[in-house]
């Protein structure tokens, strides 16, 4: 994959989820991180403008490209649909990127996040054919997308850029044959079109990492290995995948998922046969799928903290414990209740996975109000 001749191994530090102090990146604690990734020979970073509240690409400057010589790492960039309303508004806004990361290239440049409405809007305003230009002119190494709808969709988007280098799609084991996200029809049409594939999501927001008891006991008995680990190395072991991405939020997790990723060895029949269980259990629960991807927040006109509220009705459905209740009132305290919801429907449009949100919040407030119906 001639994309990737200067990416080393297949994991990447996603910077989405950072380690924050009083609402600010922790910059010392992103600075011993990226140490530590490099250190152990990785070099693939992933950011966008609005990750973090639109701090994690100045994070990248200040932690990553001030303190390392250009070709000690690979950076991805995105074009995010907010940010641009015609083919005019594109490259000032992505020379801007290039201001805040501190670097004059970005390795690769991704269509953020596509479907089938967003899409219209990128061939409208020229974006795909910006980014080409903005490549021939030595600014972007490779183009690619990231990727939120089904495969047809897909196949659409590849057939009318042929250019397209890399697919970023959602990957993981329980979203393998879901339904609405179909990660594995994805994949494979990545595949038939020799498109390499970059995974996004493979703990699902975290989801496969704080697993309900059930789910924990079945790969407890496989006798080692964090739940991170398992769905690394599932996500790591298809034919095709050539960076998996994490988001991390701590040095343990760094140090986890360096474990894994260091020698990285494909699950066996036993492990397979254990996430097949936990997928059972997630399917029985009914768990809203939420990744926590916090797209959904921004245009919120009720500031619903929509993530941590479907956080909370994923807790008390896999826990059942006074925990959910304390937390939902947390997190509704200086913000919009679920109640609140005047569904204008902006949250569903922002959502990749999506979900109907306005539903579900009524779902939440059934759940956590009393008297609300």
């Amino acid at each position: 994959m001639e994309c990737f001749e200067n990416v080393k191994k297949n994991f990447g530090f996603g910077c989405m989820r950072l380690p924050m102090v009083d609402g600010e990146v922790d910059t010392a604690e992103f600075s011993h991180m990226v140490d530590a990734f490099l250190e152990a020979g990785f070099n693939y970073f992933d950011t966008a403008h609005g990750y973090v509240d639109e701090k994690s690409e100045t994070a990248i400057r200040e932690c990553l490209t001030s303190r390392y010589p250009r070709d000690r790492y690979v950076l991805t960039d995105k074009l995010s649909g907010d940010y641009f309303k015609s083919e005019a508004d594109i490259r000032p806004f992505f020379e801007s990127q290039l201001e805040a990361c501190g670097v004059e290239y970005f390795d690769f440049y991704l269509m953020h996040s596509q479907t089938a409405d967003l899409y219209k809007k990128y061939k409208a305003c020229r974006a795909y054919e910006t980014a080409f230009e903005l490549k021939a002119e030595g600014k972007i190494r490779h183009v690619g997308i990231s990727f939120h709808d089904n495969p047809a969709v897909l196949e659409q988007i590849l057939d009318d850029y042929p250019q397209i280098e890399v697919v970023q799609i959602q990957f993981n084991y329980a979203d393998y044959e879901d339904a609405a996200v179909q990660s594995r029809s994805c994949y494979e049409a990545c595949v038939r079109r020799g498109k390499p594939v970059l995974v996004m999501e493979p703990v699902k927001g975290g989801t496969l990492v704080n697993l309900p008891q059930e789910a924990r006991d079945i790969f407890d008995g496989l006798g080692g290995g964090s739940y991170a680990s398992y769905a690394l190395r599932f996500a790591a072991g298809f034919d095709g995948i050539r960076v998996v991405l994490s988001g991390m939020s701590n040095m343990a997790q760094m140090e986890d998922n360096l474990s894994t990723m260091t020698d990285c060895k494909p699950l066996d029949a036993r492990e397979m046969a254990a996430i097949e269980k936990v997928r059972g259990v997630f399917r029985s629960m009914g768990l809203i799928p939420c990744t926590a991807c916090r797209y959904c927040v921004a245009g919120c006109p009720r500031h619903i903290l929509i993530p941590e509220l479907f956080g909370a009705m994923n807790a008390k459905t896999a826990y059942n414990n006074w925990n959910s209740d304390w937390y939902y009132t947390v997190h509704t305290q200086n913000n919009g209740k679920a109640s609140d919801c005047i569904q204008c429907g902006q949250c569903e449009k922002a959502c990749p996975q999506h979900l109907k949100i306005r539903e579900l919040l009524k779902s939440v407030a059934k759940e956590f109000e009393r008297g609300v119906e």
